[in-house]
Order: structure tokens, then C-alpha cells, then sequence
């Protein structure tokens, strides 16, 4: 690990689980049948033959995890999940119309907020009904996201039933210490438990997510956790950096700088529960993921056809994502949407049979080209490369030349390839690729984006 470049490269950047970020969307959305008339247009193109995905957000949660920046709403009440679930179905309906045959799914995901904090009746009668409506591919990627503490045998068992094979369980720590800082407390014993049900039930892929960098972690705590983790072997670990932007997170605010390890530190975190990793078994998948050699994702980035999206690293060749319920981003591959971010205001425009849609964006050529090397280069660790006159790929040419003299690129012709030593710098390299970072298009206020390492 070099820590000169650790130091150079620690900047704030995207993540880019979409291109462009969405900071950089300028799409004019106050009029939702412009993205209704986009939608039918790609709704029945060639694209939606492979199959489209489906995103639900489910906002609610009992407690607060004081490091999450997912958008959430905190409350014990349990009576918001009908008039939710109602609401969600009803925005569906207005998408299905874009529809001029019954839709394939090949991918559904259930995000969060928690979606395990709805009764499992509850979400049994949301995919139940929306199933209703559309044929259900072959090779389906049905998976949801759960709190070790609330993710009960009835839940797992009624969304196999309906069609779910894979979930992923938050645990982000073991250490007490760790959990009690960020408010994300559950007991080996519990993950335990829900780990064997799940595999007893069928589920045929369990994700952890995990995060290094987090207030009060230590080598120490981080190699326990790993240890623990060794014991119940999920298929795949998603390894996140923990993002510091308290402009975004209030509850970040808590944290003091002394609680947290600086850009060196972190990277050792991360070093270490990568290398504890490989040992158990698990491959590195792109960027911050790892999984075993049987999972579907390790097979597929054997062979070229990784993909990534909002919802992470998938094997679905589906380019188009509907996304309902508060915040949700819906994608085209030619264009993308987000709803409003306000419960209220949600239920407000649905009840007035409106989408509530209200931000977009529209990628011109030079976006698809963008979005298409950054995204071999976090599928892949490279990309085909032609030289041209253009100024744009001149500009990038110049900017990828730091990349290559300090050994986190090499070069030919035609291609692009992350060496061994740049794994941990992609997001740096795909930042050459990005237009909108060059001409700083974002009117910066306060910071936009977290640190990379």
C-alpha cells in the first residue's frame, strides 16, 4: 500500500453507481409526462426484451443508525406501512400503462429505510400485486434488504415464496464498541440465526455489508469482525468505504475527528479485511465487493458481464430500472428520474395521479460514452480505448497521464487496464473520464461528495 498516493488521491469523488452523478442532472421534470413519453418510447424498445428491474423504497425504520445517509424516516408506528404499500401500488399502475405488453422482470429489489420493518403480510400484498402484472424472467434476481434484528423466519419464507433467492443482511460491525457508536446493534447470535433460516428456506445467495472506516473501528475490532464473519460464510461481502459528509447526515455530526481514522488508517482497515477475505475464499468484485467462486457474481466477472446500477454490482442485463416509492431513481439507460424525497409530499402527488418525479436527467452522446468506460472500468478494471482527435478524449488522454506515471494504469493502443496497485485509486481513474468534474458544473455551496479512501 503506498501512502504517498493515498495522500495524493484522497479527494472527494463520485461513486458513480450511476453516470452522471445525480448532483450533475439537469433535467426539466416539472412536467411528469415528459418522462411518461420517454418511458414509452424505451419501455417498448429492444431494451426492455432482456428484461426490466424493479426498485422499491421502503423509508421506515424503528431506531437510527447515526452513520447511514440513506434517506429514512424514523418511527415505531407501524400503522404507516398500509397507506405506504397503497401508495407504492398505485404509482406502479401509472408506470405499467407506459406498457404496451405485459412487462419481463428479471430483477427486484427491496431497499431501504429497512424493508423488513413492514409485516411480512404486508409485503407479501405489494409483490403479490405487482407480480400480478407482469412474466417473470428465467434467471431472476429477486433480493431484499434486511435488519439482522427485525428479519424474522415468516418474513424470509414469504418472499421466497413469492419469488425472492437472495437478500443481504446489514451488520456493518461486530464490536460493541463500534455498534453502540453508530446505533446498529445486533448480536452474532441473532446474524447467526437468521443465517441458518435463510439457507434452510433456500435462499441461494446472502450478502453481508459491511464498512471500514467507521468511528472507533481498530485493526483490532475490524479482524474480529472478519473472524465472525468467517464462521458463517455468506456468498458475498459488500466492503464499503464509510462516507463522512455530516453537511448531509446531521448524525455525523457526533463523530469528532479523533474518532475516526484518518486516509492512511482507513486503507489499512480496508487492506486488512481484504486480505482476511481472500483467505476465507472470497474474490474481489470490482470495486469494495467480494464474493465466493460459486456465487453468480464471481461467475460473471469471469466472464465479461458484470454490470453495475443504483442497486450495486449485478449479473442482470436489464437497462431499464422503474423505481418506486420516496427516492427512488428510475433508469432508461437513456435517461433517469428521481421522486421526491418527502413522504408527504409523496402521497401528495400520487393521490392526484401524478408520478412524483422530481428530478431527471437526459444523457447526450458524450454522457453515453462517459457512462460506458467508467463503467468497464468499475466492472472490469478496464476499458477499449481508441486515441482521437476529439476534444474530449483529448482531454482525457491528458488527465489519464498522472494515472500511468504513477503505476495505477497501464496503457496501449486500444485499452485501459487498472494495474494490481491502482485497484484502490479506479474511482480517480473513471474521474477522467468525467466531463462534468473537469468543467465543475456543480455550484458547490457546501461539499457534494465524500473522500475516496
Amino acid at each position: 500500500m503506498n501512502k504517498d498516493l493515498i495522500k495524493k488521491y484522497n479527494v472527494a469523488g463520485p461513486r458513480y453507481t450511476s453516470y452522471p452523478p445525480v448532483p450533475n442532472w439537469n433535467g426539466d421534470f416539472t412536467n411528469p409526462e415528459t418522462w411518461i413519453n420517454h418511458l414509452k418510447i424505451r419501455n417498448n424498445s429492444e431494451d426492455a426484451k432482456t428484461g426490466i428491474s424493479i426498485y422499491i423504497h421502503l423509508p421506515f425504520c424503528e431506531s437510527l443508525c447515526t452513520y447511514c445517509g440513506c434517506n429514512k424516516r424514523i418511527t415505531v408506528n407501524h400503522n404507516v406501512e398500509v397507506p405506504y404499500i397503497e401508495a407504492v401500488l398505485k404509482e406502479w399502475k401509472m408506470y405499467l400503462m407506459t406498457f404496451d405488453e405485459k412487462p419481463l422482470v428479471s430483477e427486484f429489489h427491496l431497499g431501504g429505510g429497512t424493508p423488513t420493518f413492514f409485516h411480512p403480510h404486508n409485503l407479501k400484498h405489494l409483490i403479490e400485486t405487482i407480480l400480478n402484472d407482469v412474466d417473470i424472467a428465467d434467471n431472476r434476481q429477486f433480493a431484499f434488504e434486511g435488519h439482522p434484528n427485525n428479519t424474522t423466519k415468516e418474513h424470509m419464507q414469504v418472499l421466497y415464496d413469492v419469488g425472492f433467492n437472495r437478500m443481504s443482511l446489514g451488520i456493518q460491525d461486530f464490536d460493541p464498541k463500534v455498534q453502540e457508536i453508530i446505533n446498529r446493534k445486533q448480536s452474532f447470535s441473532q446474524v447467526q440465526k437468521v443465517v441458518k433460516e435463510a439457507r434452510n428456506i433456500g435462499y441461494k445467495s446472502i450478502n453481508f455489508d459491511l464498512i471500514y472506516g467507521l468511528p472507533l473501528q481498530t485493526l483490532e475490532s475490524i479482524s474480529m469482525t472478519i473472524d465472525l464473519v468467517k464462521k458463517l460464510l455468506p456468498d458475498r461481502i459488500a466492503l464499503y468505504s464509510y462516507a463522512h459528509v455530516p453537511w448531509a447526515n446531521p448524525a455525523q455530526k457526533m463523530f469528532t475527528p479523533e474518532m475516526l481514522p484518518d486516509g492512511d488508517n482507513k486503507r489499512s482497515l480496508y487492506e486488512l479485511s481484504k486480505n482476511m477475505l481472500a483467505e476465507m475464499g472470497f474474490k474481489e468484485i470490482g470495486m469494495d465487493h467480494f464474493a465466493l467462486v460459486s456465487d453468480q457474481l464471481y461467475i460473471a466477472l469471469t466472464e465479461k458481464r458484470l454490470n453495475r446500477n443504483f442497486m450495486g454490482y449485478t449479473t442482470s442485463k436489464s437497462k431499464i430500472t422503474i423505481g418506486l416509492g420516496v427516492s427512488a431513481i428510475g433508469d432508461t439507460f437513456h435517461g433517469y428520474s428521481q421522486n421526491t424525497k418527502k413522504v408527504e409530499d409523496y402521497y401528495k402527488l400520487i393521490n392526484k395521479t401524478q408520478l412524483p418525479v422530481i428530478k431527471g436527467h437526459y444523457l447526450s452522446e458524450k454522457e453515453r460514452i462517459a457512462r460506458k468506460h467508467i463503467t468497464e472500468l468499475m466492472c472490469n478494471m478496464q476499458t477499449l480505448w481508441i486515441d482521437s482527435g476529439d476534444y474530449y478524449f483529448e482531454e482525457t488522454n491528458n488527465r489519464l497521464q498522472q494515472y500511468y506515471k504513477d503505476g495505477i494504469i497501464e496503457c496501449t493502443k486500444n485499452n485501459i487496464r487498472i494495474t494490481k496497485a491502482g485497484v484502490p485509486f479506479v474511482r480517480n481513474v473513471c474521474m477522467a473520464f468525467d466531463p462534468h468534474l473537469w468543467k465543475n458544473t456543480i455550484k458547490e455551496t457546501k461539499p457534494v461528495y465524500s473522500k475516496i479512501i
